[in-house]
């Protein structure tokens, strides 16, 4: 898979952004630009650890990246996820930090983040930013109060909605490239417990997953926390516009 992605470009990036924000030229060429200066990473390695220092935002190309907790027993929480045109480790001190461990959980590309010295760029990271807090909270919500069918249809419906925005979703699916023991890190779940609701919710009808892709058939008729009151209007596709 890295072979492929050593040819990855920076369009589903772009596509991202463009659709947080209106790009000058110059602010496409300067994404382009920086995506040469890619960095390829193999799955299952920290691209950081907490507590380390950072060198500046990145930019995820392809793949997906997690922010992880790890516990001296072994244990993993994964606390939110990072797919292509995510932006992350952007500086909020003088000295920044990272406040987690970042790992690749597949074959995965980032660069650095161009600079913000136009507006549209400068709207891109902040309308961004605002979203991943967003997804934080709707994390919190999803491991404090839903069960585990709720935890897995509202993840689920939220990583659709953010592939999508960066062209990177079909229709009615996605590619998933996490094994269900990442799923269950992920949703404070054990990997037995991942199983049995999936296949409870692929016997009502709710979902396939096969081969690596997911495909959400129908609602699952279930109470979910939605970000979208976070995200702009403009910016959340319809599944047949994502198509496109």
């Amino acid at each position: 898979m890295l072979t492929t992605l050593l040819s990855a470009t920076d369009a589903h990036a772009l596509r991202r952004l463009r659709a947080l924000a209106a790009l000058s030229e110059e602010e496409r060429r300067a994404v382009s630009m920086a995506a040469e200066q890619s960095q390829h990473l193999r799955g299952s390695r920290d691209l950081i650890r907490a507590g380390q220092r950072t060198t500046g935002p990145l930019l995820v190309l392809a793949g997906w990246l997690g922010r992880v907790r790890l516990f001296s027993d072994g244990r993993r929480q994964i606390l939110s996820f990072l797919v292509p045109g995510d932006v992350f480790q952007e500086p909020r001190t003088l000295e920044p930090v990272a406040s987690s461990t970042v790992t690749a959980l597949c074959d995965s590309v980032i660069c650095p983040a161009p600079a913000a010295e136009d507006a549209g760029l400068r709207d891109a990271y902040a309308a961004s930013a605002a979203m991943d807090e967003a997804y934080l909270l709707r994390q919190i919500a999803r491991l404090g109060r839903m069960s585990a069918y709720e935890r897995i249809h509202d993840w689920l419906s939220e990583m659709y909605e953010r592939l999508s925005l960066a062209g990177c979703a079909g229709q009615d699916s996605f590619t998933m490239p996490l094994t269900q023991e990442t799923l269950a890190d992920a949703l404070g779940l054990t990997s037995v417990h991942v199983n049995r609701t999936l296949q409870a919710m692929r016997r009502d009808g709710v979902l396939e997953w096969r081969g690596g892709t997911v495909r959400l058939k129908r609602a699952a008729g279930k109470p979910e926390a939605s970000s979208s009151a976070a995200v702009p209007a403009r910016v959340l596709p319809s599944r047949t516009a994502a198509a496109r």
